[in-house]
């Protein structure tokens, strides 16, 4: 189907939904994808109806990036469209410069689209990404979920990422480009093999002679979604039956946790782990089978910053006292991911985790029956070293505490990619 076709535009068209909303963002970075992106988006759309805004990431690793930002505002701007140039200010760390790159871009765009009532981003990813992304993912042994590699709607930080292109080659977009006289940006990076996604496209020109070509790796990607999308299904009504989500964190029947199949089995625990994190992603599968075989066994672990502990048949997943050290904050203000903290306020007092030197200090905790370590990661109120109050752990002393995150968000995490 002709990317220009009636038929096509409709297509994109209705992965933004019926009635499409009245605000939608496009994340342009200048390159062949997003611009024809930006172009198809501003043909499809009645500017009556919808209100197209176009933001550019500028994550500041080349010197040449600012100076592209400013050419899509003026791209923009030609077209009588809103721009806004989205910096990342706190640059790189140690690790994987990519990965940390994408995860800034996400939650830059995101907070952008929350902040101008944005509800749904549009982004320019191609059926030779999705190619891409299942051949890297088959060489790190992915399961189904990392096969099924990128979906057409994701929901992230409470705003809806869409990729209406995915079903689309990159030479077709360029053409595109071509046949309008738009001229797009090359990004050197694409083309500098320390990077594996550059190594990748260039090993997929080497197996398509092998049948292993974008269009079946794609597919491939289609039908692992398809197969993703049953097991989130089963996975969301099976941890309705043996999961509770209480202000303390993830709590699981290890009985019925153990007779589960592998797979529901290790996406209820990589879940429990993303809500109690906030992580976008579950740690690796290593790292998860070694998760799994802990709660099977009762034993005690720790993992990306959780610790799950099995007492009486029952498994917690919640935060690693380690993780929570050293965090500390005002009362009446938020503490570490979910916690805030309410009651008088003095320039002395802090919150802070209450650790086992809190426990120490008074005995109400044991009436609530709760492992011990459950509740040294909750807050408490501190002078110094002396512990004034444990609100979550049976000692009020004039304070209370709230749980910052909703159960139903944990159920619905299974029904959203």
């Amino acid at each position: 189907m002709k990317i220009t076709s009636p038929e096509k535009y409709e297509t994109i068209k209705a992965h933004f939904g019926d009635p499409s909303p009245a605000a939608i963002g496009v994340a342009v970075s200048g390159g062949s994808d997003s611009l024809a992106l930006l172009h198809l988006l501003h043909e499809i759309f009645d500017s009556d109806v919808v209100k197209l805004h176009v933001a550019t990431v500028d994550h500041g690793l080349r010197k040449e990036s600012n100076a592209e930002a400013v050419q899509v505002a003026r791209i923009a701007q030609d077209l009588g469209l809103s721009h806004t140039i989205l910096h990342w200010e706190e640059g790189p760390g140690s690790g994987n410069l990519q990965e940390q790159a994408r995860a800034a871009r996400y939650r830059l765009l995101a907070q952008w689209a929350r902040e101008n009532d944005i509800a749904a981003v549009g982004l320019g990813h191609t059926a030779d990404d999705q190619a891409e992304t299942v051949l890297m993912r088959m060489r790190r042994v992915s399961g189904v979920r990392g096969l099924s590699a990128m979906s057409a709607r994701r929901m992230q930080n409470g705003i809806s990422f869409v990729r209406p292109l995915l079903d689309v080659r990159r030479e077709e977009l360029r053409d595109y480009l071509r046949a309008n006289n738009l001229q797009w940006i090359e990004d050197p990076s694409n083309s500098d093999h320390r990077f594996e996604r550059v190594r990748t496209r260039e090993a997929l020109k080497h197996l398509e002679p092998l049948g292993l070509t974008v269009d079946a790796l794609r597919s491939v990607a289609e039908n692992m979604g398809h197969a993703r999308d049953a097991l989130d299904w089963y996975s969301f009504t099976a941890a309705r039956d043996i999961v509770t989500i209480s202000e303390y964190g993830v709590c699981i029947c290890q009985r019925q946790f153990r007779t589960l199949p592998d797979e529901i089995a290790h996406r209820i625990l990589s879940q429990a782990i993303r809500w109690i994190t906030g992580l976008d992603y579950p740690p690796r599968r290593t790292a998860m089978i070694a998760a799994l075989r802990s709660v099977r066994h009762g034993v005690s672990f720790t993992v990306a910053g959780c610790q799950i502990l099995t007492r009486r048949g029952m498994t917690w997943v919640t935060r690693e006292l380690n993780a929570v050290t050293g965090i500390t904050g005002e009362v009446d203000g938020k503490w570490d991911l979910w916690w805030q903290v309410y009651g008088q306020k003095f320039e002395d007092h802090e919150v802070r985790a209450i650790g086992q030197d809190g426990l120490h200090q008074f005995s109400e905790w044991r009436a609530l029956d709760l492992p011990r370590m459950v509740l040294a990661v909750t807050p408490g109120v501190w002078s110094g070293e002396k512990l004034l109050a444990a609100p979550a752990a049976g000692l009020d002393a004039g304070w209370s505490v709230r749980h910052l995150k909703d159960a139903e968000e944990f159920y619905g995490g299974f029904l959203s990619h």
